[in-house]
């Protein structure tokens, strides 16, 4: 499932595409939404907002499509009056005079009226996004302390979407790396100096994922891609770390794979 970096580039290639043009045409595939089809036409998108995996299409009629991806959702951009060969199921299709915005395969879509975005059952239960500017690390530390989270074994607390939403697979493995975390650890038991480099690696880790524009996977050394986001233990079992030299480790927790360096990592 893309995380929080991939969602957010995916939103601002979106947004670039429609954002502030009237909307030509809609269509959705699911009869309970074909209703919004003639409404939406004449509105514009005000503005496409990632919100952990999720995605807010908001229009300036009071209206919003909440989508979510979940494993095989995928959403393409094309020309106007065009549409892709593809083997998956188109879902939705909102077209301006220049572009249309696709969505393919997703089940879970909804539209919602603004005043009642927040009851939609999973944006209630999602904590601040790990790739909102608004979120500083004091907030992530309060969060670290609080007695809801901190009790939680790190591995199972950054993948759950109600501390900071958009953390994934290959985010919680970098994340424990950059701060030299065991996974086993729980954020009761850090002291002030690893609860604040956890913070800071919560932030930086995905931000700057996003930042590069995607992730690029094993180099001959860090240096090798010096402006761009590269693993430095996710999917990289059996290769030498580049902190200490010693082995990356692959263990299975949860079924999910995670990946760490035992030397470094404490």
């Amino acid at each position: 499932m893309p995380e929080g970096p991939e969602i957010r580039r995916a939103a601002d290639r979106l947004a670039e595409a429609v954002v502030g043009q009237p909307i030509e045409s809609a269509w959705f595939a699911f009869p309970t939404l074909k209703h919004h089809e003639a409404a939406l036409v004449g509105a514009r998108v005000r503005a496409i907002d990632p919100h952990g995996k999720a995605l807010l299409t908001r229009f300036d009629n009071g209206w919003t499509l909440y989508s979510h991806n979940q494993l095989y959702g995928v959403w393409s951009v094309a020309k106007a009056g065009e549409r892709p060969d593809s083997t998956r199921a188109l879902r939705v299709a909102i077209e301006t005079a220049r572009s249309a915005i696709l969505l393919y395969s997703a089940s879970d879509i909804e539209m919602w009226r603004d005043d009642e975005l927040g009851r939609h059952p999973f944006l209630a239960k999602l904590g601040p996004d790990v790739l909102d500017p608004s979120l500083d690390e004091a907030a992530v530390e309060q969060r670290l302390r609080g007695d809801r989270f901190s009790g939680r074994a790190l591995s199972v607390l950054l993948l759950d979407q109600s501390f900071l939403a958009g953390m994934g697979n290959y985010l919680r493995s970098e994340v424990l790396f950059q701060a030299r975390l065991l996974p086993s650890r729980r954020p009761r038991d850090l002291d002030d100096d690893e609860r604040r480099r956890l913070a800071h690696a919560l932030l930086d880790v995905p931000r700057r994922s996003y930042r590069t524009r995607g992730t690029r996977r094993y180099a001959a050394s860090v240096n090798d891609t010096p402006a761009g986001f590269r693993f430095a233990v996710f999917d990289r079992a059996e290769l030498p770390c580049d902190g200490c030299g010693g082995l990356v480790e692959r263990r299975e927790i949860g079924g999910r794979r995670l990946y760490l360096c035992p030397r470094c990592q404490r």
